[in-house]
């Protein structure tokens, strides 16, 4: 008799166990997802143009910068206990952007490239985890290197058919939950033509603490309110500075999320998006040192959710993808064969826009096109970027003194405008030629000024870690958030 009862227990337990998997929630690709539990603290980390060749060049470089070894100083996130591989394709084309990109990851839906949080035909919007996240009764952050209203922010709270939309995604983060988003600037905060109502008066009517000051943010404390944070040094097109740039006390990608996790720690818990925007800047420009700097900048960030995951190890996750990559970045180059050599990115110390704005174009507003000589640049191209002229070959100086010529505006080396853009995708000449001859003798090689079509990895610690592992679509990782977080999608 007590054998025929456990073995009816047997039975009973293993149907109870094939009813829970049958009823486990599916992601958009038919995963399974785990449901017991929930993650009451909740990192995004994105790369902006990050794949796996970025990530590995700086693991490389980390190596390269003290040592000859042949091996790989491992990043923190590369760590993590749970990797997956996540196509990037959007609605319409194999080589997406970044709003495309954005609203996959941010509402687990396909759109077209340029629009953010719509269906293709521009006509209905989509809910993003954001949103759901403050539904739950989290706390929502936003971190980023670019504009606050650039594509991957203004995912996680707005809808437009155009990313253009500058000024509709300003108001829409004017009238959002978003309890605090820092980072660069708000573009066009009063519109293309500077002639409409001032987006960052909206939202200080709307309860929102602005502030543009370091001073400022240091006074931040829990309990403040909504935060609109922007840097108060800003870069090109009104972005953090590149973080090879970024002068000493200068506030970083990890001090911002710092300030997020002390600002939105509550008994609800938070959800955090964090963007590394400038990895993309640097790869369209093909400036290896720049992209390696700010993937670096981006683990330094991730180091400070790890610790706080250290201190919440039962509630916390914290995941980290691309959106896509760009610029075809690979480790090799014709010219060096099968060799590396990694250590001379460590001689840059400038950035392709730090030298465009600090050197180059100071010396073109000073200097007559027809007294222009390369001579009078070469101590700063030694100093910004570690290149010797007279130690380049003889090809690599003809390169060099072309570019400057282009730079320049000199008629007789004006070409179409497309073969400018294949040689130096529409950037100062000189500037490009310079970051091309490093990372050609660093042994990197670039395929594009533009995005590709790769997939990118994931990587997830923390509760729910298992099931971000596996080969799946962006969309997806919408859902595993939300299934981790214990979040009913409508």
């Amino acid at each position: 008799m007590k054998k025929k009862i456990a073995f009816m227990f047997v039975l009973l337990s293993f149907g109870l166990l094939f009813v829970t998997a049958c009823n486990k929630p599916e992601a958009a690709g038919g995963q399974s997802l785990a449901v017991n539990g929930k993650a009451k603290y909740v990192f995004l980390f994105i790369g902006d143009g990050m794949s796996m060749a970025q990530i590995n060049a700086a693991e490389v470089y980390s190596t390269a910068r003290q040592s000859s070894d042949i091996e790989v100083t491992r990043l923190r996130f590369t760590q993590f206990p749970v990797s997956g591989l996540t196509t990037t394709h959007d609605a319409g084309t194999f080589i997406t952007d970044s709003a495309s990109a954005g609203t996959a990851i941010a509402s687990g839906k396909k759109t077209l490239s340029g629009v953010i949080n719509m269906d293709p035909g521009r006509t209905q919007n989509f809910k993003n985890l954001a949103q759901y996240a403050s539904e739950s009764g989290r706390k929502v952050g936003l971190v980023t290197t670019v504009t606050l209203n650039h594509a991957t922010p203004a995912s996680f709270y707005g809808s437009v058919p155009s990313r253009g939309d500058l000024y509709d995604l300003g108001v829409q983060l004017a009238n959002s939950n978003i309890d605090y988003i820092a980072g660069g600037a708000l573009a066009q905060r009063r519109g293309k033509n500077g002639d409409k109502q001032d987006a960052i008066e909206i939202a200080v009517s709307n309860g929102f603490t602005y502030v543009d000051t370091r001073a400022g943010f240091n006074a931040l404390q829990p309990g403040v309110g909504k935060v609109i944070k922007v840097n108060e040094v800003l870069q090109d097109s009104e972005a953090m500075p590149y973080d090879i740039d970024r002068k000493s006390g200068d506030l970083s990608l990890a001090d911002l999320t710092r300030k997020g996790i002390e600002l939105l720690d509550n008994p609800k818990g938070f959800f955090m998006m964090v963007e590394a925007g400038k990895i993309d800047w640097a790869g369209h420009a093909n400036d290896a040192g720049a992209n390696i700097n700010d993937v670096l900048a981006l683990d330094a960030a991730i180091a400070v959710a790890l610790d706080f995951a250290n201190r919440h190890p039962r509630e916390t996750l914290i995941v980290i993808t691309g959106d896509h990559e760009t610029g075809g970045m690979t480790i090799g180059f014709a010219g060096t064969q099968y060799d590396t050599f990694f250590d001379r990115i460590a001689l840059q110390t400038k950035s392709y826009v730090a030298f465009d704005e600090e050197v180059l174009k100071p010396y073109k507003a000073r200097v007559n096109q027809s007294n222009a000589r390369l001579d009078d640049l070469l101590p700063a191209i030694r100093e910004s970027f570690g290149i010797d002229f007279n130690s380049l070959t003889a090809v690599q100086k003809q390169e060099v003194e072309f570019a400057f010529q282009r730079s320049m505006g000199n008629q007789q080396v004006r070409s179409f405008a497309e073969d400018k853009y294949l040689l130096y995708g529409g950037y100062e000449p000189l500037t490009i030629k310079l970051t091309q001859i490093m990372n050609q003798t660093a042994g990197i090689g670039w395929t594009s000024f533009a995005h590709t079509g790769v997939p990118v990895p994931t990587f997830a610690s923390g509760i729910h870690q298992e099931i971000f592992g596996g080969y799946y679509d962006n969309t997806d990782i919408f859902f595993k958030l939300a299934s981790a977080m214990n979040i009913k999608v409508n």
